[in-house]
């Protein structure tokens, strides 16, 4: 008698949210957690953190620098609602308030390897020039009260945004019965676990 095949797949992604370019901010910090589809479900790691302030570097690139680790294991039967990253950065105002500097987003990697995603960070503006005013004259930037909003899509559209700076992230990812469960995520390695690339004598 045949053994069952497997019911779930798992994605594993281990990495770290690099750095950040913000040309006008300095001493920020940045938060992160993941959005994902019913039928997932996080079986390992952290779902959110929260980095270290840092200090632009002091060479030409005038990075800030975190190297702050990420580190997950998700399970699911299906790929719809593929987990998604969603990026908060902060620091201090002129009256020392800390206040949104960019929001982003985007999805795990889909093929496992390595995966290096620079992210365009966004700001929500205010709708009128008097909001406008008077969230600078009280020092409070709009913001998002629950950041995962972002990754929904849904309400999006209303918001409108600035462009602001860039944060850039490293993601190591394995997944393991993606094609056992009839899902095709690129070519095998000699393990049977998805692999970056086709051993020899495989066709890609």
């Amino acid at each position: 008698m045949a053994a069952a095949g497997p019911s779930v797949f798992l994605l594993m992604v281990n990495g770290q949210v690099e750095s950040a370019q913000f040309p006008e901010f300095d001493d920020l910090y940045c938060k992160y957690c993941f959005v994902y589809g019913q039928d997932w479900a996080p079986t390992a790691g952290l779902e959110e953190g929260i980095s270290q302030i840092t200090s632009k570097s002091q060479d030409a690139r005038r990075a800030l620098v975190w190297n702050f680790p990420i580190d997950v294991t998700f399970k699911s039967t299906n790929p719809y609602g593929w987990p998604q990253i969603v990026l908060s950065v902060y620091g201090p105002d002129v009256f020392g308030n800390d206040v949104a500097r960019g929001y982003g987003v985007v999805h795990l990697p889909f093929s496992p390897g390595r995966h290096k995603r620079t992210i365009p960070m966004f700001v929500p503006e205010s709708t009128s020039k008097l909001q406008q005013f008077t969230s600078w004259f009280m020092g409070r930037r709009p913001e998002y009260t629950d950041p995962r909003v972002l990754a929904q899509g849904e309400g999006r559209e209303v918001t409108r945004v600035r462009s602001q700076g860039f944060v850039t992230l490293v993601f190591n990812v394995v997944t393991k019965d993606v094609r056992k469960l009839g899902y095709d995520a690129g070519p095998l390695d000699t393990q049977g676990v998805l692999g970056p690339g086709p051993p020899q004598g495989l066709p890609r």
